[in-house]
Formats: structure tokens, C-alpha cells, sequence
């Protein structure tokens, strides 16, 4: 896939300066999106964090609990579609400011509830209602900005989430410690909020820039938008290794706080902690390195993501069976902290693979599509690894269910495997 002839892409610097924005622009953008995926993650994770004192004083089920996870997911499938062309027409500055104060808002409410019917309501279906407007317009706003730092920039962006499940693990558990469960939701919700109103006043937009002579582009049907990674082979090949991903990382985060404080009796505190800082510390250098190698490396290799996304799933499918069946505590946490360097390796180039084969101008859909599939799938993750529990008993029904998911990491690897062999090379999309 070329670009058009009609097509004349806008330099970086000519785009901050059609926008007024400041010659760093670019930098101050990614520090404000980079806070506002800390909390978008934080607030997802710390759910997992605190789920045995939910399940205690709500008195849920494993299943039940699971279920609020799947629900979580499979609304943000469902609104995707949605989410993502509105960001390829709409104000990414107001997509995006919105959508953070709707789910802080929804995360301080999820504080107050007082049974099932609560926790759906406002941690699943409100939630991730306002969650699922903000990635596809954030990489699209990043991805318009940053040209020759793409991957960078959308690595430091993906850094965010390591970070904010990092802090989640053990602020969310010290928080629930101390002052109970509840209170870690309205913490977080109520910072996001105060976070909205600072995108009010620094947050801007930027042009679209792959319109003729410099021009926004023609608006664009839905079904062309939302159609192009069904047209384009590495983009849906692309989607089912990302699918792969969310869904092996949607039951961590739901449920490997709940493993590590029952196999090995530790405090929430202690379980939280464990759990998700070395994995996504791990995550965190893992997509770091890997977006700035490959930024360097796809100059003269134009496959090197692709590469390096394939190696990183296979290698690390052989940790998830460790991270379920490791028999101490060490060794548990040494195969989530391998399986999280690998996963930051690959994530480092999730978007950024998107982009090199999906035009500027559909890009957000792309990114909303990808999204929508990866989490329709993976919505049955947290709730089937909650049965594993009722199927395999309490003792070792997450240890199985953790090792059994390591086949889906292996089948993620081959799908990179097989665009990097057989489709890319087609699909391709050159931009200057």
C-alpha cells in the first residue's frame, strides 16, 4: 500500500505551527496522555487488587466476580466501533477530555455500590463506556504528532499502563488495608477527575494530516473506515496476536492478585505488590526498549517490528506456564517479570505495526477495530479462569488455568509469524 498521488503529507513542525502549539508541543501531549492512561489503567487494575474484599462484603461468587471482569471487557468491545470513527471525524481534544472525567467518575461510583447489580453498572458498563473513547483519538492525536518517533511515543504512552497497574498493585491494596476498599476507588476517581479539568485548558487538537495539499481530508464512510484492517491481511493478522495478548492479560489483571495471596497466604498489600510490580516494571523497560530500538532499526529494516513482535510472544509463552505451576513465591514472580519483558517488547509496536500498513485517515477506526475484536474475545478470560477455580478446585484451578493460556501467547506468535512471512511486504504503507 502506497500513498495516493494526490497526498502531500504535512511535516511535524508545519503541524504544531498550524495549531499554534509550542515547537515541544509534541512532548507536552504525551506527558498529558501519558497521566491520563495511568489512570485509565489504575483504575481498571485496582479492581483485581482489592477483589477478595469485595467478594467478602458483597458476598459474590468466583464466577460472579469473573463476570464483572467479562462484562468490563465486552462492553468496551461493543463501543469501539463507535469510539474509534468518531475519533477519525470528531475533536480528539474533547473525545478524549470527556471520556476521562465519564470513567473517573464511574470508578468513584463504583466505591459506593452494595451488590452485584451496583458493580456492573457503574465497574463494567460505565466504565468502560468512557474508557473506550480514549485510546483510538490518544494514538491517533500521538501518531499525528510524531513522525519519526512514533514508536517512542506510543511506547512511553503504553509505559503508562505498566506504571499506573504498578502503583494500582500496591497503593490500591495499601489504601484497602487502611481504609477499606472502597476508599481506593473514590482516590482514584476523584484524581482522574481533577486531571480532566487540566486537558480542559492544555490539551489541543492537531490538523488531520493526509488530505490533499495539506488539507483535512474528505470525511470518510463507517464502513470504509471500520473496514480497513478486514482489508488490509497484517492489519487482521496483526489483530489476532493482539487479541492473543488481552486476552491472557484481562485475566491477570483480574485474577493474579487473587492467585499469589491464596497459593502463597499473603496480605493484600503484599499479593497486590507482587503481583504487578515485576511483571509490569519488567512490561515497562520491555516497551520502552523496544519502541526506541525499533524507531532506529525500521530505517533500514522495515519488518523489524514484525520480528520483534513474533520473537517476544513465543518466548514468552513458556513463562505463563511457569508463572501458573512455579512452586514458590520467587519463582512465581521471576516468570511474571520474564513474561512482562517479553510482553513489553511486543507492545512497544502494537499501534505502531497498525500504522505502517493502515493510511492517516483511518486510523483511529483501525486502532478501535483492533480494540473492539481483542476485547470481545478476551472479555471471557477473567470469567473463564474463574471457572477454572469451580473445575479444577481452589487449590489449583488458577495455577491451570494460568498454564493453559499460555497455548493462546503461542498461537499470537504465529500470526505475527505469518504476516511477517507472507503480508507485509504487500501491504505496506510508505509515509513520509
Amino acid at each position: 500500500m502506497s500513498n495516493p498521488p494526490d497526498e502531500q503529507p504535512v511535516p511535524a513542525d508545519a503541524v504544531s505551527a498550524a495549531y499554534g502549539h509550542h515547537k515541544h508541543y509534541k512532548w507536552e501531549l504525551l506527558s498529558l496522555l501519558f497521566l491520563a492512561y495511568f489512570f485509565h489503567q489504575g483504575d481498571r487494575a485496582i479492581f483485581g487488587v482489592v477483589l477478595s474484599s469485595i467478594r467478602q462484603e458483597l458476598q459474590l461468587t468466583d464466577e460472579q466476580l469473573g463476570m464483572v471482569g467479562s462484562v468490563l471487557f465486552f462492553t468496551l468491545a461493543l463501543m469501539m466501533p463507535i469510539a474509534g470513527y468518531l475519533g477519525d471525524i470528531w475533536n480528539r481534544k474533547w473525545i478524549i477530555t470527556c471520556s476521562l472525567v465519564f470513567w473517573s467518575s464511574a470508578t468513584m461510583f463504583t466505591g459506593a455500590v452494595r451488590g452485584l447489580s451496583g458493580l456492573v453498572a457503574f465497574r463494567s458498563v460505565a466504565t468502560a463506556g468512557g474508557e473506550s473513547f480514549y485510546a483510538p483519538a490518544a494514538c491517533s492525536l500521538l501518531a499525528a504528532l510524531h513522525k519519526r518517533t512514533r514508536a517512542l511515543a506510543l511506547s512511553i504512552h503504553q509505559a503508562s499502563l505498566y506504571l499506573g497497574v504498578m502503583v494500582s498493585g500496591f497503593l490500591g491494596g495499601w489504601i484497602a488495608d487502611h481504609w477499606g476498599w472502597r476508599s481506593a476507588f473514590y482516590v482514584f476517581g476523584g484524581c482522574g477527575i481533577l486531571l480532566g479539568g487540566v486537558f480542559v485548558w492544555r490539551l489541543k487538537e492537531a490538523p488531520r494530516e493526509d488530505g490533499p495539499s495539506g488539507q483535512p481530508p474528505a470525511r470518510v464512510g463507517p464502513v470504509e473506515a471500520l473496514g480497513v484492517i478486514f482489508r488490509t491481511p497484517t492489519a487482521l493478522l496483526a489483530t489476532v496476536a493482539f487479541t492473543a495478548i488481552v486476552f491472557v492479560n484481562n485475566a491477570y489483571l483480574v485474577w493474579a492478585p487473587n492467585f499469589l495471596e491464596e497459593k502463597f497466604q499473603l496480605s493484600l498489600t503484599e499479593a497486590g505488590w507482587s503481583s504487578m510490580f515485576y511483571h509490569h516494571l519488567a512490561a515497562m523497560i520491555g516497551v520502552l526498549v523496544g519502541g526506541r530500538v525499533s524507531d532506529v532499526m525500521v530505517l533500514r529494516r522495515p519488518q523489524f517490528r514484525l520480528q520483534l513482535q513474533t520473537s517476544s510472544m513465543l518466548l514468552a509463552a513458556p513463562l505463563i506456564v511457569a508463572v501458573g505451576l512455579g512452586g514458590t513465591l520467587a519463582v512465581t514472580c521471576a516468570a511474571m517479570a520474564s513474561m512482562g519483558l517479553f510482553r513489553g517488547l511486543c507492545e512497544s509496536n502494537t499501534q505502531a505495526t497498525l500504522f505502517d500498513v493502515v493510511p492517516p485517515r483511518y486510523r483511529a477506526s483501525a486502532v478501535s477495530m483492533m480494540v473492539m475484536v481483542g476485547f470481545l474475545v478476551g472479555s471471557t478470560s477473567s470469567w473463564l479462569l474463574g471457572n477454572c477455580r469451580t473445575l479444577f478446585g481452589r487449590e489449583h484451578g488458577l495455577s491451570y488455568g494460568f498454564a493453559a493460556f499460555s497455548l493462546v501467547y503461542l498461537a499470537g506468535g504465529l500470526a505475527f509469524l505469518a504476516a511477517l512471512l507472507f503480508t507485509f511486504h504487500r501491504d505496506r504503507y510508505v509515509e513520509a
